[in-house]
């Protein structure tokens, strides 16, 4: 049956039952008056599922029923944070201020000589100990440690910052600017 003004005329007469239903489902008249809405939605939209000469109510408690089960399944993953203090912990840093921050970072970072850039890389980026650095730069492990302390300075100077807060969430970027 497609939805016509007979298809309407049935479910708008059902509309009484279906929200006393829906109210001693819920026990909330708001919930059930949404919960009979998206069940007329969703009758109206499946219209042509729906056969003839059987019983429109049957069939209206069936969605509205499965509607409100789902409701219910969906609702008990959810947490419950009346307060907020749920979501106060959980934050993620604003996207765009991060790439800003990165752009910051490679630009500063090219300001480096290349000798401390490279050191710098080695050791906070790629996360090579000293020794290993040292050796794929062919010089002393004494002279990793001051390229990559220099470097870090210089970094924290062009980028004007103060503290390890100011650095950002960037896992990578603190290893690379913090001092080790």
């Amino acid at each position: 049956m497609k939805a016509d003004a007979a298809f309407r005329d049935l479910i708008l007469g059902a509309i009484p039952s279906l929200r006393a239903f829906a109210i001693s489902l819920t026990n909330d008249p708001v919930r059930a008056d949404d919960l009979v809405q998206d069940t007329i939605l969703r009758a109206w939209s499946n219209a042509e599922r729906f056969e003839s000469g059987t019983n429109i109510n049957a069939w209206l408690f069936t969605i509205l029923r499965n509607l409100f089960h789902s409701e219910y399944r969906k609702q008990r993953r959810e947490v419950e944070d009346a307060d907020g203090s749920y979501a106060a912990r959980l934050k993620t840093h604003p996207e765009q201020q991060a790439h800003l921050d990165f752009d910051d970072f490679r630009a500063a970072l090219a300001k480096l000589s290349a000798d401390h850039r490279e050191a710098l890389l080695l050791v906070g980026a790629e996360g090579l100990s000293y020794e290993e650095a040292a050796a794929v730069c062919g010089v002393a492990v004494g002279t990793i440690k001051s390229r990559v302390n220099r470097a870090r300075a210089r970094l924290a100077e062009l980028l004007n910052v103060q503290s390890d807060s100011e650095i950002g969430p960037d896992d990578l970027v603190k290893a690379i600017v913090a001092p080790s």
